[in-house]
């Protein structure tokens, strides 16, 4: 169960009219196989820390919804699940401040039927006020053999269930096969630590979805959706310490989000997204680190940098054959079809996601995003600095945003001095320091007042990396069309490669006068921290 909060009593007539648990449950997940299940069962990290021997229970749950999926589109779930002859009806909402976190309200009831009246539901207003009970159904089932322990360890009590069964809906079925670690009582930076500790016993990996997330996915036919960068919640008030914090937890939940969505590759936006959050990350870590150098940061930084890496090829393959090809596809150049060099893209496009599959799954990536867990929730940045990185902590966070952010204009513009003359790859480097500016000024945006000339210093270095950006993907684009054009001796291939070289060619002479305009525009725009 989760941490418990005041009683609230039941709307409706129900037998001896049960309270409502409502509270927030905070809970880590973890994936394996059968074998490796059954090893940790028995791993010395949680047989020496058991409170007890445990328990084992045979859980049964239905999870209902209307026909459109209106409680799923909430990022919710609505269930009662059966244990013995007991019958505990549970809505969970979606994830809150933390990837770990999730609100949930329980009632016992009856019978395995559906019975909102159990549930306080009008506090929560639309759409769940509304629910029309005749309308709901059920969508999926699960089954579940848990084998329960309760662990003390990190300062916390954990109640750790190895769960193995079915989850089905319909005639199609999913094995399921995890671990789950759900805090009781301490601070959440355990959960990451118990699970490193068993990472070093077996091969596990974070589990982004949740029993209800998959379930609907096999019932709906449907695939994890990319998201975009999560707000900070940062304010005036907050210390250095704090914004640290609240930062890293937001490209945490920016990372995690995306990280389905990449590894199923069926859109290419969650491979985007993903490189995109382990940037702003990258940028977070680098911005601290100037005032706080911690080695905990720095070896996240690292890792980072590695994951971010490993994705660049199919990114970039699929910038060129989603975007790139079309965009000149549909000038109609007379005499070139592009048919034969998108066709020569699928089988390097499909090599590079398969790569990303991989790193994925790679107990290296497993490490990295247990240990960011761990540094957000235990603060790990506080040890192991000197005396006057422990006094920046404690300043108001809008004296270390200033100085942060004046760092990053002031590298733009020495990397930007004589631009006319800049080379390829002093543009490029140009580009990721105004990228790094932009999200830094993004993170710590609502320190100041968001006036005319915040916004006019943001629209003005953002059209200049995106021309930038322009420019660098030209680079790139050259890079592999080299590699089609080592692959193949068809002439339609080479005859397209051609074309698009030629384009990119004008476009490169085209683009050159927007970027100095573009630059001088950001040379005139007032840097809104000064004021």
């Amino acid at each position: 169960m989760s941490e418990q909060a005041p009683e609230v009593q039941l709307h409706g007539d129900m037998d001896a009219q049960e309270p409502v648990s409502a509270g927030r449950e905070v809970e880590l997940k973890l994936l394996t196989d059968p074998a490796t299940l059954q090893r940790l069962l028995a791993a010395a990290v949680v047989t020496r820390n058991a409170t007890s021997k445990g328990v084992v229970r045979r859980l049964e749950a239905t999870y209902y919804d209307t026909p459109d999926a209106v409680i799923a589109r909430q990022g919710a779930s609505l269930r009662v699940r059966r244990s013995g002859k007991q019958f505990v009806q549970t809505l969970k909402l979606a994830s809150e401040d933390s990837p770990l976190q999730r609100r949930e309200m329980e009632a016992r009831v009856p019978d395995i039927a559906l019975q909102l009246e159990a549930l306080p539901l009008a506090e929560l207003g639309a759409p769940f006020a509304t629910l029309p009970g005749a309308g709901l159904a059920p969508v999926f089932t699960t089954k579940i053999r848990r084998q329960i322990k309760v662990v003390e360890f990190g300062g916390a009590v954990i109640e750790v269930a190895f769960d193995e069964g079915t989850l089905s809906a319909g005639d199609k079925a999913e094995a399921v096969c995890e671990i789950e670690l759900e805090l009781k009582a301490g601070g959440a930076g355990a959960l990451y630590e118990l699970a490193l500790s068993l990472l070093e016993q077996g091969p596990v990996r974070i589990g982004f979805q949740s029993k209800a997330e998959r379930g609907y996915a096999l019932a709906f036919g449907t695939s994890p959706n990319a998201e975009k960068a999560f707000a900070t919640g940062i304010g005036p008030a907050d210390t250095t310490d704090d914004v640290i914090a609240k930062v890293l937890n937001a490209c945490q939940s920016h990372v995690m989000a995306n990280l389905m969505a990449a590894h199923h590759g069926q859109d290419p936006e969650g491979v985007h997204q993903l490189r995109v959050a382990l940037r702003r990350l990258r940028t977070a870590i680098s911005l601290f680190k100037k005032e706080v150098p911690a080695s905990a940061l720095e070896a996240l930084g690292l890792d980072a940098k590695r994951l971010a890496s490993a994705l660049g090829p199919a990114r970039n393959w699929d910038v060129f054959a989603t975007s790139t090809i079309a965009e000149i596809e549909r000038a109609n150049l007379p005499g070139v079809d592009f048919t034969e060099l998108r066709a020569a893209t699928a089988a390097p496009r499909a090599l590079s996601y398969q790569a990303v599959r991989v790193d994925l799954i790679d107990l290296e990536c497993t490490r990295f995003l247990l240990s960011l867990g761990r540094v957000i929730e235990r603060r790990s940045w506080r040890n192991d600095i000197g005396i006057e990185a422990l006094a920046v902590l404690t300043q108001p966070a809008g004296e270390f945003a200033g100085r942060g952010l004046a760092r990053l204009h002031r590298k733009a513009l020495k990397q930007g001095h004589n631009f006319r003359k800049l080379r390829p790859t002093a543009r490029h480097e140009l580009r990721l320091t105004l990228k790094k500016l932009r999200y830094a000024a993004e993170f710590l945006l609502p320190l100041y007042d968001r006036d005319g000339a915040a916004r006019k210093y943001l629209k003005r270095m953002s059209r200049l990396q995106d021309i930038l950006g322009i420019d660098n993907d030209i680079t790139t684009t050259q890079a592999l069309l080299r590699e089609v054009e080592e692959s193949t001796s068809l002439p339609q291939v080479h005859k397209a490669i051609g074309a698009i070289t030629g384009w990119q060619g004008r476009d490169r002479i085209e683009t050159a006068e927007s970027l100095r305009r573009s630059w001088r525009k950001f040379l005139d725009a007032e840097p809104f921290w000064l004021g």
